[in-house]
């Protein structure tokens, strides 16, 4: 058979590759470039944060920021930095995807904050852990002063006020990034501090029950659960190491994972939705609380019935809506 025809890894419809190593990437990804948001008058651009990678970030900037009364107000009103992760598996998805540029231009006019959306590599091409070395380095980035710094992010963010946020497998990455900032707190800045976490339908994974003890929530997306177990083995690239569901950085609830008391922030808030991945969601949270994290620095917000996705799709939703109050009164601590 034709290498460049025979699959050899397919998750319909995410991405499918073939044995000659070519991938097509199923889900359809809409690219919009910065700009004006019409909307909210928040100012978007690219930025590259590490050449020797291609690591990049679309940076975002509310209209008040952009006018400052002078150096002194300036200072004033330094802003809280949001640093999002988006979505896909590890596989697919983009920064640039008008669902999640639009997402990011309203988080920002409404949290008040310059919002740093990071292009992270993706996987097979680049299999795990490059992910994990681009948040790493996109957060040292961000909160490393410098002369040659990106001016939006010199001259208007606060790094002591950091958020980390996620959507998906971007919240696998905003939970294992604020670990390692928890673990190896030294390494940053002085004075750069991880204020808060909100993990958005997290991409986290368990080992299958046996099928008595199986329930709804996880024998009704059994095929898709299955397959998201595949996915992870498919990012992690052959010949490399995964303890498949076992493997703390995509179950941090494994045997031997690190204890959620290292996070490496004050508060979190782990958003749910009617998903595969409910179940580890909600056994995060239920984690998060019998490690020690106080109930009023550990949130949950169940979106159910609404589905994976509905507050990029649904922005205007009732739900929506609500999801988005939480996140804004988290990474402004109101």
């Amino acid at each position: 058979m034709d290498p460049d025809a025979e699959v050899t890894f397919e998750f319909a419809p995410v991405i499918r590759q073939y044995k000659s190593g070519r991938v097509e990437r199923l889900l359809p990804v809409n690219p919009v470039p910065p700009s004006v948001d019409a909307a909210t008058g928040v100012a978007s651009k690219d930025v590259t944060l590490d050449p020797a990678t291609g690591l990049w970030a679309r940076l975002y900037l509310p209209v008040s920021a952009r006018h400052p009364g002078g150096d002194s107000d300036r200072r004033r009103r330094r802003l809280p930095i949001v640093l999002y992760f988006h979505g896909g598996g590890l596989v697919v998805g983009s920064a640039a995807d008008a669902p999640e540029h639009a997402f990011m231009n309203r988080l920002a006019a409404r949290a008040g904050a310059l919002a740093v959306s990071v292009e992270y590599r993706l996987a097979p091409e680049h299999p795990v852990p490059a992910c994990y070395d681009d948040a790493w380095a996109a957060l040292r980035l961000v909160v490393t002063p410098a002369p040659a710094a990106d001016p939006w992010v010199r001259d208007h963010g606060d790094v002591a006020r950091v958020f980390v946020l996620g959507f998906s497998a971007g919240a696998n990455l905003a939970h294992n990034l604020t670990l390692r900032a928890g673990s190896e707190p030294d390494v940053l800045p002085r004075g750069a501090r991880v204020l808060g976490m909100a993990l958005l339908h997290p991409f986290f994974l368990s080992p299958p029950p046996p099928a008595a003890a199986a329930g709804d929530e996880v024998a009704n997306y059994a095929w898709v659960r299955a397959k998201l177990a595949e996915m992870w083995e498919f990012a992690c690239g052959e010949g490399r190491t995964a303890a498949g569901p076992d493997d703390p950085r995509v179950n941090p609830l494994a045997d031997g994972a690190p204890s959620l008391r290292r996070l490496g922030c004050g508060r979190v808030l782990v958003c749910l939705a009617d998903d595969a991945l409910v179940a580890e969601g909600k056994a995060y949270y239920e984690a998060l609380l019998a490690s020690g994290w106080d109930a009023a620095d550990a949130e949950l917000l169940d979106s159910a019935p609404a589905d994976h996705e509905f507050h990029l799709r649904e922005p205007d939703s009732d739900k929506a809506v609500l999801l988005m109050d939480r996140l804004v009164a988290r990474i402004t601590g109101s």
